[in-house]
């Protein structure tokens, strides 16, 4: 595959989330393979390990941080933060029909969702009705206000939806946590820990030395949101193999108990199809970004823990175990990556 104008731009934007967001290479990665991948991306981490900084220096790498574009006499937000608290209400994402005494009619008051870029900072603390409402517009990319339809995405006019919502894995008290059906909404489940290297420690308190806002300023305009459309249009057109096809098969089979019993141990239940439909999108987009027309298996295994971590329902006996052996927090993430290495080697 011959490098295009497009990949070039979005090589240049992952270069740009370097500028202000120290570490995380991989994660970063994930993020922009989600958004090729015409996804959404659930980030999951302690607070204060830059998961707003990562998504609104994606945004400023497209020219959209603090910027109103109108498509088809719309106005959306470049980027668009909704902070989610348990008395959220979903009229407060969407929008909804307000009285205008003038007029003695009602007209719309469109929400917060109406951006390229939505931050739902904090998703698991809005009640399910709240979280049921941004969740099917990212399904739907659209929403119904009164009587009219809006379309939350517009390719031929470069108008892309991007949802990147966030929890904590620690905090639980006062939190609707997301059903499995919900979960399985979102592309992939990117979880970010603390950095990797005391070097890397360092490197963000120099990148901070000195500075009274977020380090953002260096994160320059790079490419256009065209570009991620014509990306995610070359991204669909990376060529899948029967052999590939067959692996990616295989591994959504085998994260279900019934069909491999081993993996019982770990999982109470497996991946649906539509797990498996992400996986391929995720691994096609990996390639691309890869500058390769054609995916391999290692795209799909490198995608494998990203697009399954949050499909398959860890066995809570497992998980319990390994809590006593002193890992709280990481037990869960423990045991789905042993239960999918289990089903990689079942299919190597």
């Amino acid at each position: 595959m011959g490098t295009s104008s497009s990949l070039t731009r979005i090589k240049k934007v992952l270069e740009a989330l370097d500028r202000s967001v120290i570490g995380y290479r991989l994660e970063k990665k994930i993020v922009v393979a989600s958004l090729l991948a015409r996804g959404h991306v659930l980030l999951e981490g302690v607070p204060g390990i830059a998961k707003t900084t990562l998504v609104r220096a994606l945004s400023k790498s497209l020219g959209l941080l603090g910027e109103k574009v109108t498509v088809n006499g719309v106005e959306f937000s470049g980027f668009s933060r909704i902070q989610f608290t348990p008395d959220l209400m979903p009229s407060d994402v969407t929008g909804s029909l307000v009285f205008n005494p003038r007029t003695r009619d009602f007209e719309p008051r469109l929400g917060p969702i109406f951006a390229y870029f939505v931050l739902a900072d904090e998703i698991n603390r809005a009640t399910p009705r709240t979280q049921s409402a941004l969740l099917e517009a990212m399904q739907e990319r659209s929403v119904t206000i009164g009587n009219k339809t809006y379309f939350l995405e517009d390719r031929s006019r470069g108008k892309f939806f991007f949802v990147a919502a966030t929890q904590n894995p620690v905090e639980q008290e006062g939190t609707y946590p997301l059903p499995e059906a919900q979960l399985d909404r979102f592309v992939t489940r990117v979880v970010m820990g603390y950095p990797e290297s005391v070097e890397e420690e360092r490197e963000i308190l120099k990148l901070h030395e000195g500075r009274i806002e977020e380090p953002l300023q260096e994160v320059m305009k790079v490419a256009d949101p065209e570009d991620v459309i014509r990306a995610q249009d070359e991204v669909v057109r990376v060529k899948v193999s029967e052999e590939v096809l067959e692996h990616v098969t295989l591994l959504t089979r085998l994260t279900r108990p019934e069909f491999l019993p081993q993996v019982g141990e770990f999982f109470e239940l497996g991946v649906s199809p539509r797990g498996g439909i992400h996986l391929l999108k995720l691994s096609k987009a990996w390639a691309y970004l890869s500058g390769r027309g054609e995916v391999r298996k290692e795209d799909v295994n490198a995608m494998l823990f990203p697009a399954f971590n949050h499909r398959v329902v860890p066995r809570l006996e497992k998980v319990v175990e390994y809590e006593e052996e002193g890992g709280r927090f990481s037990a869960r993430y423990r045991v789905i990556r042993e239960g999918l290495e289990v089903v990689r080697k079942a299919v190597s």
